[in-house]
């Protein structure tokens, strides 16, 4: 079942009462929805989550409930905090795990696992294809989200990737330079092993550019698509073969120089890493 409820109270009731009653599905149903964040009321002039299911609302007020049953009953391996530097976290984010939600909800997404596990604000400093995996920064207060998007978008960071293709691919530091979207986007490919029993490639990619899908476009580009790519090559058993490895840059807020690797036993594309 999909369907969306948009409705303004008339007179002050429970919240879970009132989408109850307009959509006719029960207040377990509402609340878990409610709890998984697909539930949008007016609140201080801005559209934001409501997840408190007994909560009075007053009369005039705007409730919004995006009611999907598979979206809800979906999940997805936890994420993995790695080193919490206070203003700023950095976690490894497993396949499948959204960066954030949607409409529909939000409770497999890591912006909203980190909410719950350290109690504190999180703010996406940047995205990964829900299909890949790897590192990933949240910051903690709207200075340090600024700070931190800024390396993003002005290039200040070294971005490291592993994929696992299909085929022979042997490069060393080839520049792929294909626009995707009809935007720059500059990618740089190296072969780290060609695994001939499966005839599959690992490869390290750097991106100078964060297009949508860049890489995966890219080494599609060449003949070689990533192992479980279902956009660009073909679905697989496994997921999607790319994992965000490395995060290279200086920290805007304590100006110290971080590398931050993922550790060898998450790393599931680099045999042996």
């Amino acid at each position: 079942m999909r369907t969306i409820v948009d409705i303004t109270l008339k007179s002050p009731q429970i919240a879970v009462d009132a989408l109850s009653e307009a959509t006719g599905l029960s207040k377990q149903r509402i609340k878990d929805a409610m709890a998984k964040g697909a539930c949008r009321w007016t609140h201080k002039g801005k559209q934001v989550r409501l997840r408190k299911a007994k909560r009075e609302v007053k009369a005039g007020t705007r409730l919004q409930l995006f009611y999907d049953d598979i979206v809800l009953a979906r999940k997805a391996e936890p994420a993995e905090l790695l080193t919490d530097f206070g203003r700023y976290s950095v976690w490894f984010k497993p396949h499948g795990l959204l960066a954030q939600g949607s409409q529909w909800g939000d409770h497999c997404s890591l912006l909203r696992e980190a909410e719950v596990r350290l109690s504190k604000p999180c703010f996406l400093i940047h995205r990964l294809d829900a299909d890949a995996a790897g590192l990933m920064l949240i910051a903690h207060d709207s200075k340090a989200a600024a700070a931190l998007s800024e390396l993003f978008s002005g290039r200040a960071l070294r971005k490291v990737y592993h994929a696992r293709v299909t085929g022979h691919l042997e490069a060393q530091a080839l520049s792929i330079t294909t626009p995707v979207e009809e935007k720059e986007a500059i990618s740089h490919v190296t072969t780290l092993v060609h695994l001939a029993e499966a005839d599959t490639t690992v490869v390290e990619v750097t991106i100078e550019t964060g297009r949508k899908h860049q890489i995966r476009r890219h080494l599609a580009g060449l003949g070689h698509p990533i192992i479980g790519d279902r956009l660009y090559g073909k679905a697989d058993a496994k997921p999607l073969q790319l994992i965000a490895a490395e995060l290279e840059f200086t920290c805007p807020l304590s100006r110290k120089k971080r590398l931050l690797q993922l550790p060898p036993s998450l790393d599931d594309v680099r045999p042996g890493a």
